[in-house]
């Protein structure tokens, strides 16, 4: 059949114009499975110093527990209908200071580190089924004397910028009238820096950072972990808000890993094993209140934490 041309009127043609979105100007997905499905490119947020969840190994690749489970997400995304034949995975960098906004902002898909689900952070974005529960605690040298969070008045106390902990202890300390000084490390490295250089007499985190900090540094004899459980602290993959037919496929293979018990060998490899890059075992047994929390496994997460 030939085609036939013409002319619109000169007023038609430019109010069409007006009308007409630009061929340049690109309309953005409506879903994250979407734009997956057109790039062909899954967006992973990573961390580059948080073992043994999210950190580079000695070649520079991400690696760890939240890894791990990003990736098989990213299996997961392979068999969805419509999937590209090779999904590519691209590595963004995040810190605790800027991964909500990398995942508000779509720059970042699914955020595979160490970030605690609570009411405050709901409100912005999701997050799947909790894969680890932490308790903040603190870290203090073996020879202090402080053994709570009441102990810290008038101290120095260090976190890392960003995190539940900093909210957790900057509360505590008005309303307990502490007077303590709080610092902020850019890292959970920097923070424990200066609890090792004594510009800070404690540092409060989720327990198992601290312990793998601990394990990590050059005199592990020199520091210890209080036994005061300041609070839990439950820890999942971190998503875009109101996006449900990716939130499915998340929450999807995350009940999956749990119910058919592939999650504890994962759990192992990163918690009662040697890891890179010392080979250090942090000897860590699975909670009760995770290995619970498996039994009916849910986003869901009570408003007071």
């Amino acid at each position: 059949m030939q085609l036939k041309s013409f002319r619109l009127p000169l007023g038609l043609a430019g109010a069409c114009l007006l009308a007409a979105p630009s061929l340049h100007a690109q309309t953005p997905p409506a879903s994250t499975l979407e734009r997956i499905s057109q790039t062909g490119t899954v967006r992973l947020g990573y961390r580059e110093g948080s073992a043994p969840f999210s950190y580079l190994d000695a070649q520079g690749k991400p690696i760890g527990y939240s890894i791990d489970l990003c990736l098989k997400v990213v299996d997961a995304l392979r068999k969805q209908p419509g999937a590209p034949r090779n999904l590519n995975v691209e590595w963004l960098p995040v810190n605790s200071s800027n991964r909500i906004a990398a995942v508000q902002s779509g720059r970042v898909d699914l955020e595979c580190g160490v970030t605690t689900s609570n009411k405050e952070r709901r409100q912005l974005v999701s997050f799947a089924i909790p894969t680890f529960i932490a308790h903040t605690r603190l870290l203090v040298r073996s020879d202090s004397d402080i053994q709570s969070i009441r102990d810290l008045r008038n101290r120095t106390v260090v976190t890392t910028r960003g995190t539940s902990s900093e909210q957790l202890f900057t509360d505590y300390s008005r309303e307990r009238a502490l007077n303590a000084r709080l610092n902020l490390g850019q890292s959970d490295r920097e923070a424990f820096a200066q609890v090792e250089s004594n510009q800070a007499q404690a540092f409060v985190m989720d327990d198992v950072l601290l312990y793998t900090l601990r394990a990590g540094s050059a005199q592990p004899a020199n520091y210890r972990i209080t036994g005061e459980k300041i609070s839990i602290e439950p820890l999942a993959l971190m998503l875009r808000k109101d996006d449900p037919g990716f939130k499915k496929v998340v929450d999807g293979e995350i009940r999956r890993l749990i119910q058919q018990g592939e999650i504890y060998g994962i759990y192992q490899r990163w918690f009662q094993s040697p890891i890179p890059p010392k080979g250090t075992n942090l000897d860590l047994p699975m909670s009760y209140l995770l290995r619970d929390s498996f039994k009916a496994p849910t986003d869901w997460t009570p408003d007071y934490l």
